[in-house]
């Protein structure tokens, strides 16, 4: 039987990384389009009291439904595998207070008491996002497609997935001994992302993973376990876990 191959063309549109980016995109138009009628729906146009009442309570669901949402997606499958890399790092936790304002403004209009004090938060969360979603794309996905361990494509279909209401795999042991060096941290930081509070996961590695430890104290001080179960001299396990509040 003959085989068949695909051929991917760098920086064209059969180019993987390129697709990726392009359903990233798309995700945002979608939500800017439907955030910006909505939004000059009720700040916009002269409506009666009724009809105004009824734009509020749109703009509201779709700001506490999508944009939160496409937020949490965002953060865990896009953030979390690039947050602890000393190249992105600051990038994120930027990018995470971004996201974190414009969460605040969203529960300024769901506690808004009138249409005027929801149309100016409305407006806020409109103007913030789209500033938002322009530095992902301008400065995040680049980043993304050179940080080293970073699989672009792997991490816009779980961003897709969550986005869809879907569920991301959870593994009980992440088996990194595999893994080129350069590749294995992401994989990690991506895994802790999505622990609740009080789960944890067992890391396997071919070596003591103190470079890392050291990356999550950076990234998540005081929030997350780390318990050797085996140290080496082939083989270390490491059990990580994500502290409970009362922790």
């Amino acid at each position: 039987m003959a085989q068949s191959f695909e051929v991917h063309i760098s920086n064209t549109a059969t180019d993987p990384a390129v697709r990726a980016e392009a359903a990233i995109l798309a995700a945002h138009r979608r939500l800017l389009a439907g955030l910006r009628p909505k939004t000059a729906l009720l700040t916009e146009l002269r409506l009666g009291h009724l009809a105004r009442e009824q734009a509020r309570v749109a703009v509201t669901d779709y700001c506490t439904g999508e944009v939160r949402r496409h937020l949490a997606a965002t953060d865990q499958a896009l953030y979390a595998p690039a947050a602890g890399a000393a190249e992105t790092r600051l990038l994120i936790k930027a990018l995470r207070a971004t996201s974190s304002a414009v969460g605040a403004r969203i529960d300024a209009l769901a506690s808004a008491d009138d249409a005027d004090t929801a149309a100016a938060a409305a407006q806020d969360v409109a103007g913030l996002l789209t500033v938002h979603l322009s530095v992902e794309e301008t400065v995040l996905l680049p980043a993304l497609a050179a940080l080293p361990g970073a699989d672009l494509p792997l991490l816009a279909a779980d961003f897709e997935t969550l986005l869809e209401g879907g569920r991301l795999e959870q593994p009980a042991v992440v088996d990194v001994t595999a893994i080129p060096h350069g590749r294995r941290h992401p994989r990690v930081f991506a895994r802790y992302a999505r622990l609740e509070p009080g789960e944890t996961f067992t890391l396997v590695n071919n070596h003591d993973p103190k470079p890392l430890r050291r990356e999550f104290e950076a990234t998540h001080p005081g929030a997350f376990t780390w318990d050797y179960l085996e140290s080496g001299p082939q083989r270390w396990q490491v059990r990580i876990g994500r502290k409970t509040d009362s922790a």
